[in-house]
């Protein structure tokens, strides 16, 4: 395989950005050994081997326990961009899809909110958020593969799948997520908790023509994934 197609292969197949992968494959046409070691006596540290260091990063995985991953990096996403420039929801010129219902019990329903995506999956309908991902990394987006760092805990600047965390305040009950997905358009996903209500609204702010021509054709399949994913986090049996 040529240096492109593997580092094609190697988008396709792992969670990587292109830019990283073209980046790895490229850097293995130069054979570094590092021979002079006296850096580690001028630090005074002691470098582990290479077996231990997966050991320790397996470990880290299995106990649910990392910080931060090289995958929530903003250039993972292959955009520049600032949360704040995206923290307020507009209203103008754009497309919201807002659904509400009543849950059964407040702390599950948002107990179920902060699971969302990664392994736990969209609740509803997951393998079509499944065959978004697919769509997005064919067209060079950054796909589901990333997933999320923690089972149940989310950060502000987190990635999670497709989406990156803006605001999330437990107390509040209130989740606002940014589409990263290649899209004719940018894309919030807001999960905010009114009282006794789970309040979900997905707003779309398109780009010309083709976002708006994007919005009507997604527009049917919100009906029923938006919908039962709603349900499914309000009702506690679900």
């Amino acid at each position: 395989m040529t240096p492109k197609l593997s580092s094609y292969w190697l988008y396709f197949v792992t969670s990587t950005s292109y830019r990283l992968a073209q980046s790895l494959v490229d850097s293995m046409k130069v054979e570094v050994v590092c021979e002079n070691r006296r850096i580690n006596d001028i630090l005074s540290i002691e470098p582990i081997t290479y077996k231990e260091a997966l050991q320790k990063a397996f470990a880290k995985i299995e106990s649910n326990q990392i910080v931060s991953s090289w995958k929530d990096a903003y250039v993972s996403s292959g955009v520049a961009y600032s949360i704040s420039d995206f923290i307020q929801v507009p209203t103008f010129g754009c497309f919201k899809d807002q659904r509400a219902s009543k849950v059964d019990d407040r702390e599950k329903t948002i107990y179920k909110v902060w699971s969302i995506g990664g392994e736990t999956g969209w609740y509803y309908g997951t393998w079509l958020w499944k065959l978004r991902g697919y769509i997005d990394k064919f067209n060079g987006g950054v796909g589901l593969r990333r997933g999320r760092t923690n089972l149940h805990e989310i950060n502000v600047g987190d990635s999670l799948d497709f989406w990156r965390v803006l605001y999330a305040n437990k107390e509040e009950g209130r989740l606002l997520l940014l589409a990263e997905m290649k899209l004719p358009g940018e894309a919030w996903l807001e999960f905010k908790m009114k009282g006794d209500e789970l309040v979900q609204t997905a707003t779309f702010r398109p780009l010309g023509l083709a976002g708006r021509m994007y919005w009507y054709a997604v527009l049917p399949f919100h009906g029923f994934i938006f919908s039962g994913m709603l349900r499914k986090l309000a009702k506690t049996n679900s």
